[in-house]
């Protein structure tokens, strides 16, 4: 039926593929992307938001480097905030509460305007592998379709399992069948598998509920977007709500926990640590009185409502009846209710850094399959697993994303160098250089890198020198430009900070606390100049000058940090036959098998008298 072969095939339309499908193709690789639902491409499956905290930065990088997601939320947003603005700028986020039908079929254009891009719908059951090197796939129907490389990216459908209180049945989603033969064929091979689960929370029909009795969270007030390209900042916005359990609430849900499927054993696996299902919530935290729901529309015109806060595997009527005891839910009715589900995870510590297999060759793992949990997380690792996968079969250098360059590279590594026994969520406080990887400058982190590879446009390319041309332009007039006392003291005085007696550059006044360039933009000399340039780039000028001393300090650490990334470890190296390491560092190093110095010194339960005996044993 399918007589082409392809350079990539990926296997899986969700986030991961998607990103994974579009790089490939968009690279000029023959692509084929299967999905056993046309129909589902780019389902947000949980919560109908992108980005958040450190996963906004996520989106931005994937924007950066030619990726869809950013596009696509910004085309299906019904509501942005920028979190975090509060702090500094290392931890500013932006998220879109996004209408979910739109984002799928925004993702469905894109797709299909690729012209390199096929599609074919039909579960995939086996790989095609000879000599240890995948050659394709065999479908349910028993078709085979030959490729040079193959992405997997199957979410949660491998031998998926739904669990609602003692009920359970086989499925990817909620009515969807789940995916099989994968797992058994790669595990009778020699790969490792385990098992995930996640949770969802109830829908339920927004006509049924009291918002005069919740707290009303709107958009920011300017919205911002994801995309550095030339996508519309949204003129309207929905609101989300906020309310909150109780302990009435909280007895109702305890009644259901001897029928719940992870208290009574039938759930094994563990489930994400950071976003926990209310059952969990109620258990861990026995001394809290309320935990917080977000109440959030799926979209512009429907009156379908996700209960953001209320992941349960309850049975639905207990579910139900303790909803119905939260202020502005007291007549709810559900279009569904909540749910577990297990999967089949590979430990992703059986990967490298390109995300392809260290058993099986032009083998690429995407998304929930290494153990991760979030749309952003599976879009990052889809993007670099489809540049992967295409530069392999083209036979070019691998492109990869180091700790200090993107959040991505953060992603990965600990991934591939730690692994995971809990679904991975990214946090800020996961990258050591958070202050390097901002999501303001994700395109002059990224771009030239993506443009080199031919994924970036040359669009993308000429808007991100100019942003650089410009901030430097304005950093330069403000580092150069003096302020007499007379000038600045009136201003300095308005925000309590002390006046001088001389003049200063008007960026010496930018590193005191709380003045801002806004502020300074009240002297007239200082507005006509920066008037002229846009906010995003009077952001970039500013953040540079009231930085610049902790951005060289974390230059100066990764400097350190790439002279341990420069030492190389042979593959086929021995770490058995040394005797002076501890028994455990030879045991993980064999296991994770590091290419660098840098990389081994990551490894759990590797000290750093093991990375001593290394750099003796190699000559350095």
């Amino acid at each position: 039926m399918i007589t082409k072969k392809y350079d990539v095939i990926v296997v899986g339309a969700g986030h991961a593929g998607c990103e994974a499908a579009a790089a490939a193709a968009n690279l000029g690789s023959s692509t084929l992307l299967i999905t056993m639902n046309m129909q589902t491409i780019g389902q947000m499956s949980c919560n109908p938001a992108m980005g958040g905290i450190a996963k906004g930065q996520i989106v931005r990088e994937i924007d950066a480097l030619g990726g869809l997601s950013g596009i696509i939320a910004d085309k299906s947003a019904i509501q942005f905030k920028m979190l975090n603005l509060s702090k500094g700028p290392a931890m500013w986020s932006p998220r879109t509460q996004n209408d979910r039908m739109l984002f799928a079929h925004e993702w469905r254009m894109a797709l299909e305007s690729i012209a390199n891009l096929d599609f074919f719908q039909d579960m995939v059951k086996e790989l095609i592998i000879e000599n240890n090197t995948v050659k394709g796939v065999v479908t349910a129907m028993g078709i085979r379709i030959e490729a040079d490389s193959v992405v997997l990216t199957n979410g949660t459908f491998l031998n998926g399992l739904i669990h609602i209180g003692e009920k359970q049945f086989g499925g990817g989603r909620m009515g969807e069948p789940r995916a099989f033969g994968i797992t058994e064929q790669l595990t009778s091979i020699g790969f490792d598998a385990g098992r995930m689960k996640t949770g969802t929370p109830p829908r339920v029909d927004g006509r049924s509920l009291d918002y005069s009795k919740m707290e009303e969270q709107k958009g920011d007030e300017i919205p911002g977007k994801f995309s550095y390209l030339h996508t519309k900042p949204l003129t309207k916005q929905r609101s989300c709500h906020i309310t909150y359990t109780n302990e009435t609430v909280h007895e109702i849900l305890k009644e259901g926990f001897d029928r719940s499927p992870m208290f009574n054993g039938t759930i094994q696996s563990l489930g994400p640590r950071y976003c926990p299902s209310i059952e969990d919530k109620i258990n861990r935290f026995a001394e809290r009185t309320r935990h917080q729901l977000f109440v959030e529309p799926e979209g512009w015109d429907t009156i379908e409502i996700y209960v953001n806060g209320f992941s349960s595997s309850l049975p639905e009527e207990v579910q139900l009846k303790a909803m119905r005891h939260i202020p502005g839910f007291e007549n709810v009715k559900f279009f569904r209710p909540g749910y577990a589900i297990e999967y089949d995870y590979f430990p992703p510590t059986q990967l490298s850094h390109t995300l392809e297999t260290k058993l099986v060759s032009n083998l690429f793992f995407a998304g929930q399959i290494n153990g991760t949990t979030g749309y952003e997380e599976a879009a990052g690792q889809g993007i670099m697993a489809g540049i992967n996968a295409h530069l392999k079969v083209h036979g070019k250098e691998p492109f990869q994303l180091t700790r200090d360059q993107a959040y991505i590279g953060v992603l990965i590594d600990d991934l591939i160098t730690k692994g995971t026994e809990e679904p991975y969520r990214m946090f800020t406080s996961r990258a050591e250089y958070r202050l390097l990887l901002r999501q303001d400058n994700a395109d002059i982190r990224l771009t030239q890198l993506s443009y080199n590879l031919g994924l970036a446009s040359a669009e993308r390319m000429q808007q991100t020198e100019n942003k650089l041309r410009l901030s430097n332009e304005l950093e330069n007039y403000l580092r150069e430009t003096s302020l007499k006392p007379g000038t600045i003291n009136p201003i300095l005085e308005s925000i309590e900070s002390s006046p001088v007696d001389q003049a200063y550059r008007a960026s010496h006044f930018l590193t005191r606390p709380f003045m801002k360039l806004s502020i300074l933009e009240a002297i007239p000399q200082i507005r006509e100049v920066t008037s002229q340039y846009s906010k995003e780039i009077q952001e970039q000028a500013e953040i540079n000058i009231k930085y610049k001393g902790y951005i060289d300090k974390e230059r100066e650490n990764v400097a350190k940090l790439q002279r341990m990334e420069s030492i190389k470890i042979p593959a086929d190296f021995d770490f058995q036959k040394i005797t002076s390491l501890s028994s455990e560092a030879k045991t993980k190093l064999s296991q994770i098998k590091p290419e660098t110095i840098a990389q081994a010194a990551r490894v759990s339960g590797v000290s750093p008298a093991d990375i001593n005996v290394l750099l003796i044993y190699l000559g350095r």
